[in-house]
Parts: structure tokens; C-alpha cells; sequence
């Protein structure tokens, strides 16, 4: 078999087997988000209250006003052409995902682009917070790609980077730790750009549904019971493992402790990974540490975790690897896979009493803690547009240039 017909016979098998795992294991969402985006955007436009529509079981719509704004067009459509809209603006946010964070790594080792592309998309597929994205009808893909267009921005120096941070921190309020990002890695520029986005659209939401907007900032933002409790084991942030412990009274001075210190290791490696010229991996810890400070961050939300998975990757290779280093994370990262396409969690939805549940009901907080602590900072992978320069404060790094000192 010719080496062009032996990727197609791979991909089509690879792409036929999930095809017939995910059609036979249970787990299919009904698309519900969407169902919820649906219904909520549809009450208030024809006059209703945003935030007093919720469906038959309790739930309502509990993000910005501005993600209401921007789901108007929502209001005009039946019920399956927004599953299919919703569905076709999933694909394009992952062609642009794919064509940013893995076709350079293609280029770089001569791999042959489409077969790289296709077994990404059907790797991609098998995670199971993709899944959950796709079958909830969740925004979140469309949210991390407006993040990295900013990544696409900072890379060729252009003023409008953090546009896509602001834009995003406006329909949810999880982007908002990308602004923190910038921040602390001194892109003063891009983070006022971002605060400036995320102000002007809020202004715009206030303008345009001024009722809608009262009852978010003054009542719904504030009313925890709206999004579901904090110890279900979907919820695999910090604070939900911690209510996992006690379930009646979280102790919050644990999680608050417990946030601090994944931020300051976030600060830390993030200023590092700037420094050495390698954006990615930055963008990759910001995009982990908020899945695991964020108060909620279910199932679906930890789509954050693939650049990270990205930029794992890209530093084991070439394949196969030779040294000690690269070898031990090619087994982290599949290991890591793994768990995040298991579905261990659910396991454990009904109890997790004892050692063995307290730790298999909290399988993906700890996937996201290995990768917050232990994801490579500037290896290869990691800068992927030799010859452009970015500036960190008033130094500017060349990209592609520096190392790990450690390497």
C-alpha cells in the first residue's frame, strides 16, 4: 500500500471508529445549551424577561448581556436550523484552531498537512470535553477561538490584539483571565485594548437592553444557584473539588488558598514562556489556570485544556523521541489524553466516598494541574513565526531565537 492510500485507510478507520464509539456510548447532550440560548434570547425578544425565562428543570440564561445581544439573530431561527448554525460555527472555530496551532507544527516536520489535520480533528474528536461541547451546543470553542485570534494578532504585532480577549470576556466573564495575561507579561497595549472591548461591548449590551443588563449585574451574576452546585462532579475546578469535600459548608479560605497559589505558579511560567519567545505556551497555562479558578468550570469548559495538549505535543518532537525528557512526556500526555476522553468522571457522579472516589471524581482537576505545573516552556513547538519580534515591557524578544535554559 502506497503511502498516500495508507493515511487515507488510517483516517477513514480512525474517523469511522469514533464515529461508532460516540454514537454507542451514552452521554449525548440533546443539545441543551443551545436549547437554553434558544429559548431565553427568543422570550426576550419577543418581550420577556432575559433573566426570568428558564426551561421545564430550573435552568436560565446566565451570561452577559452582551452574549444575549450577540445571539439575537438566534430569535428568528427554528429550532434545527440553530443547531445546525450553531454546529457550523463550532467547525469553523475549529478549522481556525487547527490551522493556527497545529498546521505550522505540519510545516515545520514536513508532514503531509491534510493527514496531520485530519487525525488532529479526529483526536480532537475523541475528548470528552469536546463531545460535551458539541452535544450541550456550548459556545466554548467559539469562545477560545476569538481568544487565539489575539495569539494570531500578538504574533504579527498588530495594534488590534486583544480585541478577541475583550470580545470574549463580554459574552463570558471566564475569558477575562487572558486580560490578566496580558498583564502580567507587560503588553500594556493589548491589555487596554481588551479592558477597552470588553467595556465598549458591556456599554453597547446597556444601551441596547438596559432592564437586561440591571438584572445581571445586580442580581443574576451574584446568584451561584443558577449555574448548578458546586460539588457535582462535572464541575472540576478548584472550588469544586473542594465542595466535594464538604459538600453543606466548601471551605472557601481553602479554595481562596488554593487559587493563590495556582496563580502565582501561573504568573510565574507564563513570564518565563514570554520571555523565552514562546506565546503559545503562554497562552496554553492562561487557558488551564482559568479552568481551575474559575468557581465553575464543567466538563465542557475544559475544551481550554487542547491548546495545552498542542503544545505537549509539539515538544516531543521529532518522533520518535530519543531523549529521557522528551520520552517521559509523550507517556504524560497520552496519559493525560486518556483521562480527558474517559469519561472517568461520571463514574462517580452518583458518590465519590473514599480515597478512590475523591480522586476518580476529580480526574480532569488533576490532568489540569499537571499541565499548569508541568507543561514545557519553550521548547520546540513553541514559537512558531521565526524572524517576528514582540516586545515584553521595553525589551523586545526575538521569536524562535531563545531556549530553555534548562533544555
Amino acid at each position: 500500500m502506497s503511502p498516500s492510500r495508507r493515511q487515507v485507510v488510517t483516517v477513514l478507520g480512525l474517523a469511522a471508529a469514533l464515529a461508532v464509539t460516540i454514537a454507542l456510548l451514552p452521554g449525548h447532550r440533546g443539545w441543551f445549551d443551545v436549547g437554553v440560548y434558544h429559548g431565553a434570547v427568543g422570550h426576550w425578544a419577543r418581550g420577556g424577561d432575559l433573566y426570568g425565562w428558564t426551561t421545564h428543570n430550573g435552568y436560565g440564561f446566565t451570561y452577559p448581556p452582551f452574549a444575549a445581544v450577540s445571539m439575537l439573530p438566534m430569535a428568528a431561527l427554528q429550532w434545527y436550523p440553530t443547531i445546525v448554525a450553531n454546529l457550523l460555527l463550532t467547525v469553523l472555530a475549529v478549522a481556525f484552531l487547527l490551522r493556527l496551532l497545529v498546521d505550522p507544527v505540519a510545516r515545520r516536520h514536513g508532514w503531509t498537512r491534510w493527514y496531520a489535520l485530519a487525525l488532529t480533528c479526529c483526536l480532537l474528536a475523541g475528548l470528552n470535553p469536546v463531545r460535551d461541547t458539541v452535544s450541550f451546543g456550548q459556545v466554548n470553542l467559539l469562545l477560545v477561538a476569538l481568544v487565539y485570534l489575539d495569539l494570531w494578532l500578538l504574533e504579527r504585532g498588530s495594534r488590534l490584539a486583544g480585541v478577541g480577549v475583550g470580545l470574549a470576556a463580554a459574552v463570558k466573564l471566564t475569558p477575562a483571565v487572558f486580560v490578566g495575561y496580558l498583564l502580567v507579561t507587560g503588553r500594556w497595549r493589548a491589555a487596554a485594548t481588551a479592558v477597552g472591548s470588553a467595556a465598549g461591548a458591556t456599554v453597547l449590551a446597556v444601551a441596547l437592553a438596559p432592564d437586561a443588563s440591571r438584572t445581571f449585574f445586580t442580581e443574576a451574576l451574584w446568584d451561584t444557584d443558577r449555574v448548578g452546585r458546586l460539588e457535582y462532579v462535572s464541575n472540576q475546578s478548584l472550588l469544586g473539588m473542594v465542595a466535594r469535600l464538604d459538600p453543606v459548608h466548601p471551605d472557601r479560605r481553602l479554595w481562596l488558598l488554593l487559587v493563590a497559589a495556582a496563580l502565582a505558579v501561573w504568573t510565574v511560567r507564563v513570564r518565563r514562556a514570554v520571555r523565552v519567545g514562546d506565546e503559545r505556551a503562554g497562552f496554553a497555562l492562561t487557558g488551564v489556570v482559568a479552568c481551575l479558578v474559575s468557581p465553575v468550570t464543567w466538563v465542557h469548559h475544559l475544551v481550554w485544556l487542547v491548546p495545552a495538549l498542542v503544545v505537549l505535543v509539539a515538544s516531543t518532537l521529532p518522533w520518535p523521541p530519543t531523549d529521557r525528557a522528551a520520552i517521559r512526556r509523550v507517556y504524560a500526555g497520552a496519559l493525560g489524553y486518556l483521562v480527558l476522553c474517559s469519561g472517568l468522571v461520571w463514574v462517580f457522579s452518583n458518590g465519590w466516598a473514599g480515597p478512590v472516589g475523591f480522586v476518580g471524581a476529580n480526574a480532569y482537576l488533576w490532568a489540569s494541574v499537571g499541565m499548569l505545573v508541568l507543561l514545557p516552556v519553550g521548547r520546540p513547538g513553541g514559537a512558531d513565526h521565526p524572524g517576528l519580534t514582540e516586545h515584553c515591557g521595553a525589551v523586545e524578544v526575538p521569536r524562535g531565537v531563545a531556549t530553555d535554559p534548562q533544555r
